[in-house]
């Protein structure tokens, strides 16, 4: 599995620690590549731009509280961010909401908690049945068609 990361400044430590954590897992990292203060939104962009054009099917995004990250995700058409402070909460973004977005906040969680809402979040599936049809209600909210 291949999966997008990408993070601004004040995420690109914990992004480092969960490509090393996560060992097993191919990332396309579209950056930042330092601490040097940069804008969120044009990296958030670049991993979700590839899970539009089908290059990728998830991404995890990082900021410094996750909030802005899972904002700007959120305003691309067919992606579903969710910003997750716990692992009940990336289990229920993953099953009930189908969100292909993980959206983290490197200075409100520590690398362990970090790691463990990843995990979750990786190893849940979509439920679909009636979320579906809640999935299909926000994509035309954005102007689609199902």
């Amino acid at each position: 599995m291949k999966i997008g990361i990408a993070s601004d400044h004040g995420g690109f430590l914990l992004k480092e620690a969960v490509k090393r954590s996560f060992s097993k897992i191919e990332f396309d990292d579209v950056g930042a590549y330092s601490e040097e203060s940069c804008d969120y939104p044009d990296y958030i962009s670049k991993a979700c731009a590839k899970i539009q054009n089908g290059e990728l099917e998830y991404a995890i995004v990082i900021c410094g509280t996750g909030i802005g990250a899972s904002m700007a995700a959120n305003k691309m058409s067919g992606i579903r961010a969710a910003l997750c402070c716990n692992e009940f909460m990336a289990e229920m973004a993953k099953r009930h909401n189908n969100a292909n977005v993980l959206a983290l906040g490197a200075r409100v969680l520590g690398e362990e908690l970090a790691f463990n809402i990843i995990d979750r979040w990786l190893n849940t599936s979509f439920e679909g049945g009636r979320h579906q049809r809640r999935i299909d209600k926000i994509h035309r909210l954005e102007g689609g068609r199902t």
